[in-house]
């Protein structure tokens, strides 16, 4: 088999279209940090993590539960999450009386706390419902957290998100990439920040 020239720069333009973004995320290593000491903060004072995103966001935010629930490294403490997405009965039921928008709203009036972590997920940042579940989850008090793409969009520029980490990218395929490994390196910085005594004196964090 042979494999052409212009084959062999496709596959090179592949790869680079999602090295732009990861270098972007990497260069806001501070926020991924702060943002995860934010996290630490919440779980070290009993809260919980809830998930939630649409679509392809809807897995990833089961998969970040479980993550979190029953951890695939050995000796790393299981932290307690939630995904919204995970019950088809209730959002096919909120979303039958309460319109698409409330789905996750809806459910964190009834789920969520005030030392609560809010996680929404969203590939374009525009995502009308899980801008409504942060806003309903700052309302109450919780910890609100954004994983968009593109430039950020609706959800970024909201002042009920505390945090936000953007995948810089228009292409939906790239964004969903980059999240894994964002969500990925928020789980691993949440554990290490558990393993530093004084990290959570008060005063140190929200």
């Amino acid at each position: 088999m042979t494999i052409s020239p212009t084959g062999t720069d496709s596959v090179g333009a592949l790869f680079e279209r999602r090295t732009g973004p990861v270098e972007e995320l990497a260069a806001h290593a501070r926020d991924i940090a702060v943002t995860c000491h934010a996290m630490a903060g919440r779980f070290h004072r009993g809260g919980k993590l809830v998930v939630f995103g649409n679509g392809g966001s809807s897995t990833d935010a089961q998969h970040i539960a479980v993550e979190f629930v029953h951890p695939v490294i050995m000796g790393k403490r299981a932290l307690p999450a939630i995904s919204l997405t995970a019950d088809v009965a209730t959002l096919t039921g909120v979303a039958s009386h309460h319109g698409v928008a409330e789905i996750f709203a809806h459910q964190l009036k009834c789920l969520g706390e005030p030392a609560d972590i809010a996680l929404g997920v969203s590939t374009d940042g525009h995502c009308a419902n899980v801008l409504r579940g942060l806003e309903t989850a700052h309302e109450i008090g919780m910890l609100a957290v954004a994983l968009t793409g593109g430039d950020g969009g609706l959800i970024a520029a909201s002042d009920a998100v505390d945090h936000v980490l953007i995948a810089r990218s228009p292409d939906p395929r790239v964004v969903k990439e980059v999240h894994v490994t964002a969500y990925h390196i928020l789980w691993e910085l949440v554990h290490v920040l558990f393993e530093q005594p004084g990290l959570f004196e008060p005063g140190m964090v929200r």
